[in-house]
């Protein structure tokens, strides 16, 4: 038989058919193989990657029901607690149980979290040392903290404090903080590789005036890295400018208690200690970059025990939002994550803390939280048009957004 009249077969061109149509099959098989491998088998829609150089970076892995931030300066949020809601906020912090509160463990921390993501709001979890004993060491709580899949973790919080009369328990020596950071860091990415661990949160000190404390922070660093290297991670190359360091500015930054109790933009303790951070981590602190090394964990202004006269309803009001006003802009300027504190008023040992956006109830303070809601509005100018606020929820969100202020917003502060 010759070739044509075999072709002409019925049998042989059904086998044709199949041959080229199981071809066909096994390519596509192929790609949908590769392409569940390489992202996953996720129902999330796959981001479009534009190539801009070679070679192309494998994509963050994520476990979590929101990808990772990739750039820090969306990074912006508020110390929260489970209960609260701040809408057109995106982030909030959070603290597990062993930071003294809450009951943020276990279901209760992962149900909290994926809640928070239906919402589309990231969670930074603080998760803090206890005390300077072999509790310090404890993996469970590290581990249990790591599995509720939080967008950030911020492993210990004021780790440098030497308050003998108040809270020694905080401070924990460089070499023990070095082992404690070392299995927190690991309980984390053991779950979720891809999200930031920052390195505890450095002491608040008031930038411009205190600098040997700075210097001194430094040193703990130094002697932390040292530890690391020799003793938790022998012959490691581990660097504390590697890291990211959280940050705490408590001053009233805006307002000049020394001269007479007035407005004074000149006075801001945050931009002077980025200025002197970014000197320690060798970037040009209007490049941008200081964002990759540093995250403001709490800024707020202080109420008491800096200058400020305690029983002037008026001049704390000013000062506070002031703070907010000047603290938002200085962190945006310089795209560095940052984290209001605190979300609402609180007691602590007797003391009333009226440094929230909201007041003890979780209802929304006005611009000037000493006078009635609406005394004071500002008319913000954003991207979507103008926008008049009337409490600080408002005030905070927007300024997040990137809207302006007016230019005769002092005044309407403070007249």
């Amino acid at each position: 038989m010759n070739l044509p009249d075999f072709i002409k077969k019925p049998s042989t061109i059904i086998g044709v058919v199949v041959l080229i149509v199981a071809v066909v099959l096994g390519a596509l098989a192929y790609r949908v193989t590769t392409r569940g491998h390489l992202f996953g088998n996720s129902a999330m829609p796959v981001p479009t990657i534009t190539v801009t150089a070679a070679p192309i970076a494998t994509p963050a892995k994520t476990t979590a029901g929101l990808p990772p931030v990739q750039d820090p300066s969306q990074v912006l949020g508020i110390e929260g607690d489970q209960g609260g809601s701040y809408p057109g906020i995106s982030w909030v912090r959070l603290g597990y149980p062993t930071c003294g509160w809450g009951n943020l463990r276990g279901n209760a921390l992962k149900e909290a979290i994926q809640t928070y993501h239906a919402a589309g709001v990231r969670v930074l979890l603080t998760v803090c040392q206890r005390g300077n004993n072999a509790q310090l060491f404890d993996t469970a709580p590290l581990k249990d903290a790591a599995q509720g899949e939080a967008d950030a973790v911020q492993c210990g919080n004021e780790q440098m404090k030497q308050d003998v009369a108040a809270v020694s328990f905080l401070y924990i020596p460089p070499d023990k903080f070095a082992r404690f950071y070392s299995l927190c860091e690991q309980a984390v990415h053991a779950v979720r590789p891809e999200v930031p661990v920052l390195l505890g949160s450095l002491d608040p000190h008031v930038g411009g005036i205190d600098y040997q404390p700075l210097v001194q922070q430094v040193q703990y660093l130094d002697q932390m890295q040292s530890a690391m290297n020799n003793t938790v991670r022998p012959g490691g190359h581990w660097n504390w400018r590697a890291q990211t360091l959280g940050l705490i500015d408590s001053w009233h930054n805006g307002w000049n208690s020394s001269g007479g109790g007035s407005p004074d933009p000149g006075v801001n303790s945050l931009s002077a200690l980025f200025s002197f951070w970014a000197q320690q981590f060798g970037v040009n602190l209007d490049s941008g970059q200081l964002g990759s090394h540093l995250w403001v964990v709490e800024g707020t202004g202080c109420f008491k025990g800096c200058g400020l006269d305690e029983n002037s309803a008026s001049q704390l009001a000013i000062t506070h939002t002031l703070a907010l006003i000047t603290d938002v802009q200085t962190a945006t300027k310089y795209k560095v994550p940052f984290f209001y504190f605190s979300g609402k008023d609180f007691q602590d040992q007797g003391v009333h803390w009226p440094i929230g956006i909201l007041d003890d109830s979780g209802h929304p303070k006005p611009i000037r939280q000493d006078l009635p809601m609406g005394a004071r509005t500002l008319d913000l100018t954003c991207s979507s048009g103008p926008v008049t606020v009337v409490n600080q929820l408002q005030l905070l969100s927007r300024l997040y957004q990137h809207c302006s202020l007016p230019s005769n917003y002092i005044n309407t502060l403070t007249g």
